[in-house]
């Protein structure tokens, strides 16, 4: 899938939750750019010889080490973004940031449980 269609696939996930919790275009922001920064990540933790073609990140491809290394940067930018956005500035810059570890760690948690569940899946 191309770049263009995965921030629009972004955009529309993010604006999906949007309308349905009412928060102005909060997780659309946090989705748009974690998909804009994935490829750069992915880019960065490449091994030398690539993957194949059409691939999708997940614990059977390359490991959990590797997985959490490509999830955990991803998911820990949307949630701080999301959470830092949402408080609308850096006033409670330590609150916030504790707020989006344990999301990081939670969401982290399930996806990685989600992985060994359905294994085919992904």
């Amino acid at each position: 899938m191309g770049s263009l269609a995965l921030l629009g696939l972004g955009f529309l996930m993010g604006f999906s939750i949007d309308v349905f919790y009412d928060s102005l275009g909060l997780h659309a922001l946090s989705c748009v750019l974690m998909i804009y920064l994935r490829n750069f990540w992915i880019a960065r933790i490449t091994p030398l010889g690539g993957y194949e073609t059409g691939s999708v990140p997940s614990i059977n491809l390359g490991g959990i080490t590797w997985f959490l290394m490509y999830a955990m940067p991803l998911i820990f930018i949307h949630h701080t973004v999301l959470f830092f956005t949402e408080v609308g500035g850096f006033h409670l810059f330590w609150i916030t940031l504790r707020k989006a570890l344990a999301s990081t760690l939670f969401t982290t948690f399930v996806i990685v449980l989600l992985q060994y569940i359905f294994p085919d899946r992904a």
